[in-house]
Protein backbone atom coordinates (compact mmCIF):
# COMPACT_ATOMS: atom_id res chain seq x y z
CA UNK A 1 0.00 0.00 0.00
CA UNK A 2 1.40 3.59 -0.83
CA UNK A 3 0.27 6.62 1.44
CA UNK A 4 -2.21 9.10 -0.31
CA UNK A 5 -0.36 11.94 -2.11
CA UNK A 6 -0.42 15.33 0.43
CA UNK A 7 -2.36 17.17 -1.91
CA UNK A 8 -5.43 14.93 -1.83
CA UNK A 9 -5.69 15.20 1.57
CA UNK A 10 -5.87 19.00 2.20
CA UNK A 11 -9.26 20.95 2.88
CA UNK A 12 -10.72 22.65 -0.16
CA UNK A 13 -11.23 26.49 0.79
CA UNK A 14 -15.32 27.07 0.69
CA UNK A 15 -16.15 30.23 -0.98
CA UNK A 16 -16.66 32.58 1.53
CA UNK A 17 -19.57 33.87 3.22
CA UNK A 18 -20.14 37.43 4.58
CA UNK A 19 -20.41 37.98 8.11
CA UNK A 20 -23.37 36.79 9.82
CA UNK A 21 -24.08 40.92 11.02
CA UNK A 22 -24.03 42.18 7.59
CA UNK A 23 -26.60 40.00 6.20
CA UNK A 24 -28.97 40.32 9.90
CA UNK A 25 -28.35 44.35 9.86
CA UNK A 26 -31.58 45.23 7.92
CA UNK A 27 -33.74 42.87 10.19
CA UNK A 28 -31.96 44.76 12.87
CA UNK A 29 -32.88 48.21 11.55
CA UNK A 30 -36.44 46.98 10.65
CA UNK A 31 -37.29 45.58 14.03
CA UNK A 32 -35.85 48.71 15.62
CA UNK A 33 -37.67 51.28 13.04
CA UNK A 34 -41.18 49.59 13.85
CA UNK A 35 -40.21 49.01 17.46
CA UNK A 36 -40.12 52.62 18.36
CA UNK A 37 -43.24 53.20 15.70
CA UNK A 38 -45.29 50.84 18.10
CA UNK A 39 -43.40 51.79 21.20
CA UNK A 40 -44.82 55.36 20.53
CA UNK A 41 -48.50 54.26 19.36
CA UNK A 42 -48.61 52.21 22.87
CA UNK A 43 -46.73 55.46 25.21
CA UNK A 44 -49.95 57.68 22.62
CA UNK A 45 -52.80 55.41 24.37
CA UNK A 46 -51.76 55.51 27.48
CA UNK A 47 -51.44 59.42 27.71
CA UNK A 48 -55.21 59.48 25.27
CA UNK A 49 -56.43 57.25 27.91
CA UNK A 50 -54.55 56.89 31.27
CA UNK A 51 -55.47 54.78 34.24
CA UNK A 52 -56.50 55.51 37.60
CA UNK A 53 -53.96 54.84 40.35
CA UNK A 54 -55.86 51.38 42.05
CA UNK A 55 -58.32 51.22 39.23
CA UNK A 56 -58.34 48.78 36.47
CA UNK A 57 -55.80 49.54 33.91
CA UNK A 58 -58.13 49.50 31.15
CA UNK A 59 -55.92 50.77 28.66
CA UNK A 60 -52.81 48.75 28.96
CA UNK A 61 -55.15 45.59 28.32
CA UNK A 62 -57.08 46.89 25.55
CA UNK A 63 -53.50 48.20 24.08
CA UNK A 64 -52.21 44.40 24.23
CA UNK A 65 -55.54 42.71 23.62
CA UNK A 66 -55.96 45.08 20.53
CA UNK A 67 -52.40 44.49 19.47
CA UNK A 68 -52.99 40.23 19.86
CA UNK A 69 -55.85 40.44 17.81
CA UNK A 70 -53.70 42.43 14.72
CA UNK A 71 -51.08 39.57 15.50
CA UNK A 72 -53.56 36.75 14.35
CA UNK A 73 -55.26 38.75 11.26
CA UNK A 74 -51.16 39.25 10.42
CA UNK A 75 -50.18 36.06 10.99
CA UNK A 76 -52.71 34.37 8.88
CA UNK A 77 -52.33 36.59 6.15
CA UNK A 78 -48.61 35.98 5.72
CA UNK A 79 -47.96 32.38 6.40
CA UNK A 80 -51.24 31.22 4.45
CA UNK A 81 -52.07 33.79 2.17
CA UNK A 82 -49.29 36.15 0.59
CA UNK A 83 -45.86 35.49 1.11
CA UNK A 84 -44.20 38.93 2.12
CA UNK A 85 -40.90 40.30 1.52
CA UNK A 86 -38.52 39.33 3.95
CA UNK A 87 -38.59 42.15 6.44
CA UNK A 88 -42.16 42.76 6.34
CA UNK A 89 -42.41 40.23 9.08
CA UNK A 90 -39.57 41.25 11.41
CA UNK A 91 -40.72 45.05 10.88
CA UNK A 92 -44.61 44.91 11.85
CA UNK A 93 -44.82 41.32 13.40
CA UNK A 94 -41.73 42.05 15.79
CA UNK A 95 -40.85 45.85 15.58
CA UNK A 96 -44.32 47.34 15.66
CA UNK A 97 -46.91 44.73 17.01
CA UNK A 98 -43.85 43.63 19.95
CA UNK A 99 -43.33 47.52 20.84
CA UNK A 100 -47.28 48.32 20.99
CA UNK A 101 -47.88 45.45 22.84
CA UNK A 102 -46.62 45.44 26.39
CA UNK A 103 -46.48 42.67 29.13
CA UNK A 104 -43.75 43.89 30.89
CA UNK A 105 -46.25 47.03 31.58
CA UNK A 106 -48.92 44.17 32.40
CA UNK A 107 -46.23 42.52 34.97
CA UNK A 108 -45.62 46.35 36.70
CA UNK A 109 -49.72 46.97 36.77
CA UNK A 110 -50.38 43.78 38.64
CA UNK A 111 -47.61 44.08 41.23
CA UNK A 112 -48.42 47.89 41.72
CA UNK A 113 -51.74 46.91 42.25
CA UNK A 114 -50.95 44.17 44.68
CA UNK A 115 -48.19 46.77 46.27
CA UNK A 116 -51.57 49.52 46.56
CA UNK A 117 -53.43 47.22 48.38
CA UNK A 118 -55.86 46.01 45.15
CA UNK A 119 -54.96 42.91 44.97
CA UNK A 120 -58.61 41.38 43.74
CA UNK A 121 -58.10 43.38 40.72
CA UNK A 122 -54.30 42.67 40.29
CA UNK A 123 -55.52 38.89 40.20
CA UNK A 124 -58.56 39.84 38.19
CA UNK A 125 -56.26 41.98 35.89
CA UNK A 126 -53.66 39.02 35.81
CA UNK A 127 -56.18 36.12 34.86
CA UNK A 128 -58.22 38.83 32.34
CA UNK A 129 -55.32 39.81 30.16
CA UNK A 130 -53.78 36.73 28.89
CA UNK A 131 -57.32 34.84 28.61
CA UNK A 132 -58.11 38.06 26.63
CA UNK A 133 -55.17 38.33 24.79
CA UNK A 134 -55.09 34.69 23.35
CA UNK A 135 -58.75 34.78 22.79
CA UNK A 136 -57.99 37.69 20.26
CA UNK A 137 -55.10 36.02 18.85
CA UNK A 138 -57.26 32.86 17.85
CA UNK A 139 -60.63 34.84 17.34
CA UNK A 140 -59.03 37.46 14.53
CA UNK A 141 -56.71 34.07 13.14
CA UNK A 142 -60.16 32.81 12.76
CA UNK A 143 -62.31 35.16 11.31
CA UNK A 144 -59.11 36.64 8.93
CA UNK A 145 -59.17 32.72 7.27
CA UNK A 146 -62.80 32.81 6.98
CA UNK A 147 -62.94 36.21 5.13
CA UNK A 148 -60.10 34.91 2.97
CA UNK A 149 -61.13 31.54 1.71
CA UNK A 150 -64.54 33.46 0.80
CA UNK A 151 -62.85 35.80 -1.36
CA UNK A 152 -60.94 32.98 -3.35
CA UNK A 153 -61.84 32.18 -6.29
Amino acid sequence: MTAPEAESLRIQPSAPHPPAWRAQAPVVAVVALGGGAGAAARYAASLWWPSHTGGFPWTTFWVNVAGCAVIGVFMVVLTEFRPPHRLVRPFFGTGVLGGFTTFSTYAVDIQKLADGGHLRTGLAYLAATPLAALAAVWLAAWSTRRALKRRQP
